[in-house]
């Protein structure tokens, strides 16, 4: 299996995307004006998406759901403050993708101090369903958190260099050169698996 987009990413605009694209605007204007029921509508949307990125940073199904929690209170939070012109579900992708990468560093910190901590579990089998081989995600689990998180952001999510660069608030070549980086690791971890 080669590393190519998801199928099931965010659709390119089109006709489609355009009235989804409305359609999320109208959610986000009423959300803000205090509507439980859009509220309701945005969670469902949007929080299995981002629910998977987590995962993909920091493997862990347990964690992957509270970190998509918390990024999506953090989003409610800071609703009234949210351009709607822009799209909400990468703002949302971008709040629960940072926070998966401070979850997972702090937990490799604590790792570090605490000598007697078991190696990484095997990812339960309630783990959110993947576009990736079980050999893929555990080669994932190899890479540092900044570049699972711009894996999964590529390839989970299709966003492109320039798309990921405004998500994480990185220059566009420091995206570049993590992404080759993270390719060429998996690469060398799975050789017949990774086309980059």
């Amino acid at each position: 299996m080669a590393l190519t987009p998801a199928a099931a990413a965010p659709q390119r605009l089109g006709r489609s995307g355009d009235e989804r694209r409305a359609s999320e605007r109208r959610l986000v204007r009423d959300a803000q004006r205090g509507s439980a029921e859009a509220l309701e509508t945005l969670f469902r949307r949007e929080w299995p998406r981002a629910y998977r990125a987590a995962y993909l940073v920091v493997h862990d199904a347990a964690v992957a759901e509270d970190v998509a929690q918390e990024a999506f209170l953090a989003a409610v939070r800071a609703l009234d403050r949210f351009d709607r012109r822009r799209p909400f579900g990468p703002w949302m992708h971008r709040i629960a993708v940072n926070r998966a990468i401070d979850v997972s560093r702090a937990r490799a910190l604590r790792r570090e101090v605490d000598a007697a901590a078991a190696a990484p579990e095997e990812a339960p089998p309630d783990r959110p369903s993947l576009p990736f081989s079980d050999e893929l995600l555990g080669a994932l689990r190899e890479l540092g958190p900044e570049q699972r998180a711009i894996v999964a952001l590529r390839y989970l999510f299709e966003y492109t260099p320039g798309e990921i660069a405004r998500a994480l608030e990185l220059p566009r070549g420091t995206v570049n050169s993590r992404l080759r980086r993270a390719l060429d690791r998996l690469a060398e971890l799975l050789p017949e698996e990774v086309a980059p």
